[in-house]
């Protein structure tokens, strides 16, 4: 749902309101965005993915994937589904912890629809970091099994079945578009 303000609000003013559940976005002063609240599918596909990213990439110190994380960078504020952030610019503070906010662009955004979310305004949030410069976005419609690929000035890529998804350069994790959706029909381990 867009809300539209009969007043302005700047960026600023929209940072220290208090944060919504689901999470609101800042497209500009007169639009803020209130993302859908995630159900099943949704859920899943994001835990998983943020678990299969960190698998291989934390431990080393590659890049962290966080989920429903608030990025503010060019005038927005939004929450991707999946943030993943090259370990050398993620933000750390004196103690050596992540810090609470992130003034700063994802490396990898990860967009999963939700039933009746906007798909533009989606996409749209996907192309502002392209432009800020993130390396790499992807849209995963669980109704649908693709995963539209975006990369910084190319049009968008389908990619279906056992193509292998494209993944930041400093990341090492070789993903099928048939793996993801896998997720969604979990099954009992042998024990």
């Amino acid at each position: 749902m867009t809300t539209t303000l009969h007043k302005s609000i700047s960026l600023a003013e929209f940072l220290k309101l208090p944060e919504t559940k689901p999470a609101s976005e800042f497209i500009d002063d007169h639009r803020i965005y209130q993302k859908p609240m995630p159900q099943g599918k949704h859920s899943r596909l994001q835990l998983k993915l943020c678990n299969a990213i960190s698998q291989v990439a934390e431990e080393q110190e590659i890049a962290l994937a966080f989920p429903e994380l608030r990025c503010t960078f060019g005038g927005r504020s939004i929450v991707p589904d999946v943030s993943v952030f090259a370990w050398e610019r993620i933000p750390f503070d004196a103690n050596g912890e992540i810090e609470n906010t992130f003034g700063i662009y994802p490396d990898w955004t990860i967009e999963i629809l939700s039933p009746e979310q906007n798909t533009t305004k989606v996409i749209i949030n996907i192309l502002h970091g392209l432009k800020h410069g993130t390396q790499l976005g992807w849209l995963i419609d669980p109704d649908e099994p693709l995963v539209l690929v975006f990369l910084p000035g190319q049009q968008p890529i389908e990619m279906t079945g056992d193509e292998v998804l494209p993944v930041p350069e400093f990341l090492q994790l070789n993903l099928t578009v048939t793996q993801v959706f896998a997720w969604l029909k979990p099954t009992k381990v042998s024990q």
